[in-house]
């Protein structure tokens, strides 16, 4: 039988496994629940290891450093800070993110003088916002900062921080000079040089993920594909990375001869890497491993993958107790475990490399498929597929990217490039398939098991096929036209069906992966009509890359001067595509299939961005809808009477509306698309209007996405 061939730990190496389960059982519950967290694992270890007093040792003490990591963020976050004007030193403690309005990053311990305040006071950890203008410091600079500091409790890449420090001013007074981190922030410097320090192509921005673990400028959209996939542990560095830059380390320091020199210089070599790569949990957890294997060659005593594996889990946990609930460290540690167990599941069969691949990774994907349900909800049902076409071009993108960055070669790279890009075209073509709940990891489980047996394998082929077959059948089109306001969280997205087969989309919301997964759901596969009212992010953001994704016939935008920042660029993506685009105004009418869809506006031009939403009135049966955007009370006053059977209420339900025009024209059917925000979206006062009015009010932060049947 397959599972007769995977390979469990022995010897030492089961021991280690053991002793890495204990404590992170122990370091989760202590930094979970403290002192009760604590008990319940320890009885746990105790039964599990039949009274061992060492594994109840390991508990305990991964319990204790559970709780104080967790009292560490506690006191962090609930630590007082000067607010207002302040003058700030302390060193850059992780990597900057940047961002499309503001570059934050981590100011360490540091001391700090308040306006009116002769000496300096010590300052707890803060964030710190840069305009997007300035240059941002890299990591263990020593930096000066004087801005306006507000108390904000929050984290940022992980890290706790007690308040924001807002500033355009910002000095370095030392740069890093550890040699670590110099030669981890040149390594850096070098690979955004030669990609890019904001990669504009999605294969470029990819090849900095899998060298350097930089998915900053991988779109949101691409991300969602690869964890669709089950290929985003490509770019959260791990093993095959931390092997590949060893073998790399070696051969430019030139062969050292004694195997104990070069393990001595790769123990070197994994500090640097660590630091180049922003010590992720995935690497620190490969880098340690790895550690293990280097300092047993130091010492002359073997140190096998498993006992690597153990050691390596349960000395970090010991340290850093926080990263038992770390997502990224505990996949990284169960597809590990995947990956030594079966490398030898499919022993004997040839090609040989072929089915080694096959092993490990259906393995490695079994090992994690129970905490992606748990922390995702979904396990991807092609990602042994997507990762056995994946991962030779992974490694060689890898490799050549990594070769042409530190010697230079222009033409290595671009195929680099090109390698990371078909990788994305792996995920695309793979994130559209199914994704299995619960039941169906269960179903294709079963399907295993029953497939050991030669006897019920046509059953099972029969059973795998139907199952695939079904996933692969269309979503029938709607009985009757229905809209659906689909939850985007705080912006609009509407999507209009016709039992016919025709499809209008009005506006996207501002998260692009949002939208897709919503449109997934329904199964749209094609647009024919994109409307888009106007140009805010929160209208218009969530349609960053659609044209890329779905077949869209035509688009509407609003006939008006300030179009915002977004929608000129998706209109030159839409021209390169040749898909046509109409700027439209009051009057404009057009039918998809049996949707009759006129525009109420906007009117004229107008100053405000909002007021210039294209006001869109639906018809169909007799049934009317009205979508009017994000219009204000200027442009209610000169709409003409109207009275639908179904109403969007404008700008999320804002206090900026005409109350006398929302109970004159609000229907039976109101529906208000908001999310948590802090606008005080929606307005009490509307609600009290709407409430008068006697309309069914429906909003989308409490009823999730809103599908209203378009008939008499």
């Amino acid at each position: 039988m397959i599972l007769s061939a995977v390979r469990l730990p022995t010897g030492v190496g089961r021991i280690a496994g053991m002793a890495a389960i204990v404590t992170w059982l122990g370091a989760l519950g202590g930094w979970t629940f403290g002192v009760p967290g604590t008990v319940a694992a320890l009885v746990v270890a105790l039964v599990v290891g039949r009274g061992n007093a060492l594994l109840a040792m390991l508990v305990v003490a991964g319990a204790m450093s559970g709780m104080i990591a967790a009292a560490r963020v506690d006191e962090t976050l609930a630590s007082p800070v000067p607010t207002g004007a302040i003058q700030a030193v302390g060193r850059v403690a992780d990597e900057p993110v940047i961002g499309p309005f503001a570059t934050r990053f981590v100011l360490a311990p540091s001391i700090a003088r308040p306006d009116g305040f002769v000496s300096a006071i010590p300052l707890p950890p803060v964030g710190v916002e840069l305009s997007p203008a300035a240059s941002a410091p890299v990591v263990g600079d020593t930096v000066e900062v004087t801005g306006s500091l507000r108390a904000s409790p929050g984290r940022i890449r992980g890290d706790p921080v007690a308040g924001i420090l807002q500033t355009d001013d910002l000095k370095i007074i030392q740069s890093a000079g550890q040699p670590f981190y110099a030669v981890g922030n040149m390594a850096r410097r070098r690979v955004h040089s030669v990609l890019g320090a904001v990669p504009p192509e999605p294969g470029r921005a990819l090849l900095a993920g899998f060298l350097i673990g930089d998915t900053s400028g991988v779109s949101r959209s691409d991300m969602d594909a690869l964890r669709r996939s089950g290929l985003t542990h490509f770019v959260a560095v791990s093993g095959s990375n931390v092997a590949l830059f060893l073998a790399g380390w070696w051969l430019v320091l030139a062969p050292l001869g004694r195997p104990r020199t070069r393990a001595a210089v790769g123990l070197i070599g994994l500090g640097v890497f660590v630091v180049i790569t922003r010590w992720e949990p995935s690497v620190v957890r490969a880098a340690t491993m790895a550690a293990f294997v280097l300092g047993g060659r130091l010492a002359a005593i073997p140190v096998d993958a498993w006992t690597a594996l153990g050691g390596a889990v349960t000395l970090l946990l010991l340290v850093s107790g926080d990263l038992a609930s770390s997502v990224g460290f505990q996949l990284s540690a169960a597809a590990t475990a995947g990956v030594l167990a079966g490398a030898r599941m499919f022993d004997g069969k040839w090609p040989r490399w072929l089915w080694t691949a096959l092993g490990v990774t259906v393995a490695a994907q079994a090992a994690v498929a129970p905490l992606l349900l748990v922390h995702f909800g979904s396990v991807p049902l092609l990602a042994p597929v997507a990762n056995l076409l994946a991962a030779p071009l992974v490694v060689v993108a890898t490799a050549l990217g990594g070769i042409g960055v530190v010697a230079g070669g222009t033409w290595l790279v671009e195929v680099a490039v090109l390698v990371a890009s078909a990788v994305l075209n792996i995920a695309h073509a793979v994130s559209g398939w199914p994704q299995l709940g619960v039941t169906g990891v269960g179903f294709v489980a079963v399907l295993a098991a029953a497939g050991a047996s030669v006897r019920l394998r046509p059953m099972v082929v029969a059973a795998g096929g139907a199952a695939l077959l079904a996933s692969l059948l269309p979503s029938p089109p709607p009985a009757v036209p229905i809209a659906t306001f689909l939850d985007v969280g705080q912006g609009d997205a509407i999507l209009i069906r016709d039992p016919a087969g025709g499809v209008v989309l009005v506006d996207g919301g501002r998260d692009p992966v949002v939208l897709a997964s919503a449109l997934r759901t329904y199964g749209v596969s094609g647009i024919d009509l994109l409307v888009v009212t106007h140009g805010d992010a929160d209208h218009a953001g969530g349609l960053v890359d659609l044209l890329s994704r779905r077949r869209v016939g035509t688009i509407w935008v609003p006939d008006q001067p300030d179009l915002g920042e977004l929608l000129p660029d998706l209109i030159a993506d839409a021209e390169a595509r040749r898909i046509p685009v109409t700027h439209v105004r009051e009057g404009h009418r057009a039918a998809v299939g049996a949707l009759r869809l006129n525009v109420l506006g906007p009117r004229r031009r107008y100053a405000a961005i909002n007021d210039g939403s294209v006001v869109l009135w639906v018809e169909v049966a007799g049934h009317t809808t009205l979508l009017p955007g994000d219009i204000e009370a200027v442009v209610q006053r000169e709409l003409p009477p109207l009275q639908p059977d179904v109403m969007l209420i404008p700008h999320h339900g804002s206090a900026t509306s005409d109350l006398d025009w929302i109970e004159a024209t609000a229907g039976a059917v109101v529906v208000i698309s908001v999310g948590p925000n802090t606008y005080g979206h929606p307005s009490p006062t509307v609600l009290a209007t709407l409430e008068r009015h006697e309309a069914r009010v429906f909003t989308t932060e409490q009823s999730g996405d809103i599908s209203v049947p378009l008939t008499k």
